[in-house]
């Protein structure tokens, strides 16, 4: 049994079990995003007082604070107990583009210590990575008024225009960083 977790679960395991889980959703009046979240949790904190943007019925979304916990205690229950110790299995391919862009540990770790590390966070790469990226990010996933969690999986299943476009913004985005941004900002 625990060989199975350790293991990437398939797609048509993983698949059938997010429609599920959004079928239920849907059945019960809720929608999905891990960007709402941290919005509850702000409203919760009072944050309501300074800023409109936070001042609603929190309570209505504690169930989505659940999920936020289920999440966290998954990860931990993964990482600490089905944790695989083979390397990440990646192509050949993808190793060689990724040494041509100066990423040498390649399968050994998720996050590639040549960027994500906190050696790095005061070096040119590290500073775009970690502080512009993460600025980046929280700002378009305000800006979006989603994650891509809540309009990929949530709001597709919902068929909602916006977030189909939101959608095609994320991949776009994401070839463009990886082609053309990303080579460069390695060179630095």
């Amino acid at each position: 049994m625990i060989e199975f977790l350790s293991q990437p679960w398939s797609w048509y395991v993983c698949g059938p079990l997010i429609t599920l889980v959004m079928f239920l959703l849907i059945y019960f009046g809720k929608t999905f995003s891990a960007s709402s979240s941290m919005r509850t949790i702000c409203a919760a904190s009072g944050a309501g007082k300074f800023s409109d943007f936070f001042n609603f019925n929190w309570k209505d979304q504690l169930w989505n604070l659940l999920f936020l916990g289920g999440a966290v205690l998954g990860a931990f229950i993964a990482v600490s107990f089905f944790q695989n110790s083979e390397p990440v299995a990646i192509s050949q391919t993808t190793v060689s583009d990724l040494q041509a862009l100066g990423i040498t540990q390649n399968g050994n770790e998720y996050l590639p210590l040549t960027i994500f590390s906190w050696e790095n966070i005061f070096t040119p790469q590290g500073f775009i990575f970690m502080i512009v990226g993460g600025f980046l990010v929280g700002f378009g996933t305000r800006y979006a008024a989603g994650c891509t969690s809540g309009h990929s999986i949530s709001g597709l299943s919902n068929l909602q225009l916006p977030s189909l476009i939101a959608t095609i913004g994320f991949f776009v985005g994401g070839l463009v960083m990886t082609w053309i941004i990303l080579p460069y900002i390695l060179k630095l």
